[in-house]
């Protein structure tokens, strides 16, 4: 919708949720500085004013989302001590929460994925400065399980398949939703979310410590996708 955001807050604070919003409908290079301001409600200069140029005003819309993330989902809150399976439970239950968090306004997720469609420096920060950390609290957990070290590629990439579940529900949900509508609308369907991929991963990750252990690791290319 455009029209001017009706909230109480001045006009650096309109301005950034304004531009979140169009920036995420439009990405970085075809949002319109005009289009920002009117739906704040602001006069043009105003961005000039308060952010320099639209640059700067792309980089404090994203800080603004971060410092969101960090109020509700600090990196502490994933956890850091405790066995590696409770550890896992409790970083994907967390995580799910993050994904699914009906309090975040709908154009965090939104400019996120835009972002990743089309990036700008902006993306290298957010992975640096948010993402990655995260990551690597999720490596040393699957390292606890499996026994590998937290850099090996197998540890990453089991990783990498742990995060890719909870994304699949989220980022495809109208394709779930038109699957199987009941579960998905369930009251229950976070923590039945989270229950299932904690599940399904505690066990493929007790399989791959089983392979460790009996020194049946893939080499690197075994079993290579070839069209």
């Amino acid at each position: 919708m455009n029209h001017p955001i009706d909230m109480p807050l001045g006009t650096k604070d309109r301005l950034i949720e304004a531009a979140g919003e169009v920036f995420a409908e439009k990405g970085f290079r075809d949002a319109k500085v005009r289009d920002i301001c009117a739906r704040a409600g602001a006069n043009l200069a105003s961005v000039n004013y308060h952010f320099r140029d639209k640059e700067s005003l792309y980089a404090a819309v994203f800080e603004h989302a971060r410092r969101y993330e960090q109020e509700h989902y600090p990196l502490e809150s994933f956890g850091t001590h405790g066995a590696p399976r409770d550890l896992l439970a409790a970083f994907i239950r967390r995580f799910c929460l993050r994904l699914f968090d009906a309090g975040r306004p709908n154009w965090h997720v939104k400019l996120m994925s835009r972002e990743m469609l089309e990036p700008t420096g902006e993306l290298d920060t957010t992975v640096e400065r948010d993402i990655r950390p995260t990551f690597e609290r999720l490596c040393v957990i699957v390292s606890g399980m499996t026994g590998l070290p937290p850099d090996h590629d197998v540890t990453r990439m089991c990783s990498a398949s742990v995060i890719g579940q909870c994304l699949h529900y989220h980022h495809c949900g109208e394709v779930s939703r038109r699957l199987c509508r009941e579960w998905q609308e369930a009251d229950s369907f976070i923590g039945d979310v989270a229950r299932h991929v904690t599940w399904f991963s505690t066990r493929a990750l007790e399989g791959v410590r089983s392979d460790v252990e009996a020194g049946r690791l893939p080499a690197s290319g075994e079993g290579e996708a070839r069209p």
